[in-house]
């Protein structure tokens, strides 16, 4: 993974506000990864053509912390696709300050399974 420029695709901006804090002022650990789910799903279900769920969470690396003001954009790659499963490349980025330079703040493999209307794991197309 470059430390130089995000691989994959852009799925997910946002800004960190004050409520996602911790006491120390730095953005929860907690709330960056919500986003990256968020950004995973997205990659999944539009990968998957319908419903999934995450299933796992591989690699976790917090890197450096997110302020309040920084934007959080959140880069997502199918690497694997299984029957039912796919593995995602999630690389976290921020801009600080909302203009200032680009930052990796966190990277992630997910795993996430396409089910169908009662839950049950479905056939995901494969990857070309």
């Amino acid at each position: 993974m470059s430390e130089e420029t995000p691989t994959g695709d852009l799925t997910l901006r946002t800004m960190a506000m004050p409520a996602d804090t911790n006491a120390n002022g730095d953005i929860f650990g907690g709330w960056v990864l919500s986003q990256m789910d968020l950004a995973g799903g997205i990659a999944a279900g539009a990968r998957a053509e319908g419903r999934v769920v995450t299933i796992a969470v591989d690699k976790m690396k917090f890197i450096r912390p997110v302020h309040v003001g920084d934007v959080l954009c959140v880069y997502t790659e199918v690497v694997r696709v299984g029957t039912s499963s796919m593995e995602i490349k999630l690389e976290a980025w921020v801009l600080r300050h909302r203009y200032g330079h680009r930052e990796k703040v966190t990277e992630a493999m997910f795993t996430m399974v396409a089910v169908d209307d009662n839950g049950r794991p479905r056939p995901v197309p494969p990857l070309a």
